[in-house]
């Protein structure tokens, strides 16, 4: 099913407007700084830009150093030509954070909120911006790495212990032109630690948690290559509130990269992760059926990869790869040899083509074009498979202080056919301190292969749909003494995809699906603002803070003023964490997370209350290359259930010591 064609004139008013504002500035000036916007661009694209200090969070880095996006434009662009949001944590920030639950540090993002079934390693769901975790694309060195074959096909991150991740970049907001599906609220980019040199760390705390982290890398010649570790255990707590069983979680990661530069104008690349998982989970036993300690274990396999060639050349730049993922789930009654209660695999392959062509001054041209194969199985469904194609186009305007794209994709789906996606973004500087950044775009995701072909199943399904909008100012350098930034969005989804019994309404459906089936009835909107503060009023001293309002409800046909709230999405979520380094290298840093009240349910029956969180932590550096560390999460042991019926995370106290070289 199409869409209409008409739109496509607002998300081309970025790039209509760009050639006309650009011209009204002194040429020489605009000329000046699109040569070093071009220089700088180059020189991204080629080597990866310096490591800042150790003591600097990197996702604030200085000018010397641009900030890269990819996920703006699919290929490495400079933050500051881009007007989506995007927030960059580097690995430095990862390490001052600290610990196996990378939630903790996702929290410094604003308009982000996690909802976890436990302990670290249980299910655990991100939403950006009151979205359902589905509608976030994540990705780990470009790979979609989206579970298949669940229900709604999202991503657990419960299963993503940060020891492998040099880097997380977040957009927030649609963005399927560059994207394709799933792409509804956001994308993340997870990219696995590279660089030369050895690194490695390892804790231990309460609950007899453990994690050990270790990265290697080399840089000869034209190769470069590295390597990634992880292992991490705990024996945890109940996950259901009504019992006392400790539900425990072990987990084995690996991840590696290398590069090989064939000429100074072509390379070949190569990543791959596998994770291997074991987490205990409470269920539903007889004869009651409700939620209670039990012995079944859960086993999950993650395998991902991609290879492919890139080639930089003055004015053209091309990258060609095949990527495949892999994810399976066995869930068993007890130990190894006890009886299978569900098992699940999803896969995906994907050949994929980018490019970006400068065609006169500050204009250019990105490209691509994408063809995706998936298929799933259980236990009790015979599987299935699909495939959908999708192109895009995307013009950009970059002048002086001034840039902006537009762009329009066609994805041909084999079940439900064609959908088209358009978007926009501009960015204004206007003064060497103030900037002005603003984006319109639109997300689409296809109806999973559960969805589809299920015994819920509904083949006649649409994809779900968004439209969303982002407008902010922003004031200094994220890296200077004083940074600032105030935003407002909103976002619309239509023929969002939803269960409903046969009890509840009597389709034609009900004939061969007696337990009820998958239609597209919902449509929401979430709007809200977004807050980010950060200081430097000495040289040992940062403080920050990131806050965000998200009003997100469900907008039902002739519905009455007052619609209920999207379950699980607070309307408050505040994060403020400082950091002071005293004489001698002694620091002493601390987070506090205040969420506010949200609901379990689309009824709004069941509220969650909200909670407040104080994390401190402290380092010691003994030699050059040689640190001790400390924290204390949830200082007061404050109640924080983010699912009903599930215990939130107590205190807990973890020390170790990390190895740089």
């Amino acid at each position: 099913m199409e869409k209409p064609v008409s739109r496509f004139p607002l998300f081309a008013l970025p790039l209509v407007l760009a050639p006309g504002a650009a011209l009204a500035q002194q040429s020489d000036a605009g000329d000046a700084a699109l040569e070093e916007l071009l220089r700088r661009q180059d020189a991204a694209a080629e080597t990866p830009p310096p490591a800042p200090p150790a003591s600097f969070p990197a996702s604030r880095q200085a000018a010397e150093s641009p900030v890269i996006t990819v996920t703006a434009r699919g290929l490495p662009s400079t933050l500051a030509s881009s007007g989506q949001a995007v927030t960059v944590l580097e690995r430095d920030e990862i390490d001052a954070v600290q610990g196996a639950d990378i939630v903790r540090v996702l929290r410094r993002v604003p308009a982000v909120t996690a909802s976890r079934s436990g302990p670290v390693g249980a299910f655990t769901s991100l939403s950006v911006r009151g979205a359902p975790g589905d509608q976030l694309l994540v990705l780990v060195d470009g790979v979609p790495v989206r579970d298949v074959a669940a229900p709604a096909g999202g991503f657990d991150f419960g299963t993503l212990v940060p020891g492998t991740i040099g880097r997380i970049e977040l957009l927030r907001g649609a963005n399927s032109v560059i994207w394709g599906s799933s792409a509804m609220a956001g994308v993340m980019e997870i990219t696995t630690r590279t660089g030369p040199g050895l690194s490695a760390s390892a804790e231990y705390g309460s609950r007899d948690t453990a994690l050990v982290q270790a990265r290697a890398g080399l840089q000869t010649g034209s190769l470069s290559a590295g390597v990634a570790g992880s292992w991490a255990r705990s024996d945890g707590f109940s996950a259901a509130a009504a019992g006392t069983e400790p539900d425990g979680f072990s987990q084995r990661a690996v991840a590696g990269t290398a590069t090989l530069e064939l000429s100074p104008t072509l390379e070949l690349f190569a990543q791959g992760r596998l994770a291997r998982g074991r987490l205990g989970i409470d269920g539903f036993p007889a004869p009651a059926f409700t939620l209670a300690d039990t012995d079944e274990v859960q086993r999950t396999t993650q395998r991902s990869g991609t290879i492919g060639a890139s080639h930089y050349g003055t004015d053209l730049t091309v990258q060609v790869s095949y990527a495949a993922a892999h994810t399976g789930r066995v869930n068993r009654a007890g130990q190894a040899d006890s009886a299978t209660l569900f098992a699940s695999t999803g896969e995906s392959d994907r050949l994929l083509l980018r490019g970006e062509y400068r065609l006169i001054g500050g204009l250019g041209l990105a490209f691509g074009a994408e063809r995706e194969w998936s298929r799933y199985r259980t236990q009790f469904d015979a599987g299935a498979r699909t495939a959908i194609t999708g192109a895009y186009v995307q013009a950009g305007w970059v002048l002086g202080a001034l840039a902006a794209h537009a762009g329009v994709r066609l994805d041909d789906h084999r079940r439900f056919g064609r959908a088209w996606s358009f978007g926009g973004d501009v960015a204004y500087r206007l003064s060497p301190d103030w900037r002005v950044r603003a984006s319109a775009g639109e997300g689409f995701k296809a109806p999973t292969l559960f969805q589809l072909f299920s015994a819920f199943g509904n083949p006649a399904l649409l994809p779900e749909r968004s439209t969303s909008y982002d407008l902010a100012l922003e004031h200094g350098r994220a890296d200077g003494p004083f940074f600032a930034s105030a935003g407002v969005w909103r976002r619309d989804a239509a023929d969002l995809i939803t269960f409903a019994s046969c009890t509840s309404f009597d389709p034609p459906l009900c004939a061969t699906r007696p337990f009820g089936s998958y239609r597209n009835t919902a449509r929401t909107r979430a709007q809200g603002v977004e807050l980010q503060l950060q200081a430097r009023p000495a040289a040992a001293l940062s403080l920050g803070a990131v806050y965000a309002f998200t009003d997100a409800v469900e907008r039902p046909d002739g519905a009455p003023d007052r619609t209920p709230r999207l379950a699980r999405q607070p309307r408050h979520a505040l994060t403020a964490f400082a950091d002071w380094t005293a004489p001698g290298g002694l620091t002493f840093s601390g987070d506090v997370r205040l969420v506010g009240d949200s609901f379990d349910d689309a009824r709004n029956a069941v509220r969650l209350d909200g909670y407040a969180l104080v994390d401190l932590r402290a380092s010691l550096p003994l030699t050059g290359t040689v640190e001790l560390f400390g924290r204390v999460e949830n200082l007061f042991d404050a109640a924080n259930v983010t699912v009903a019926g599930y215990n939130g995370t107590p205190r807990g106290v973890f020390a170790g010591v990390r190895l740089r070289r």
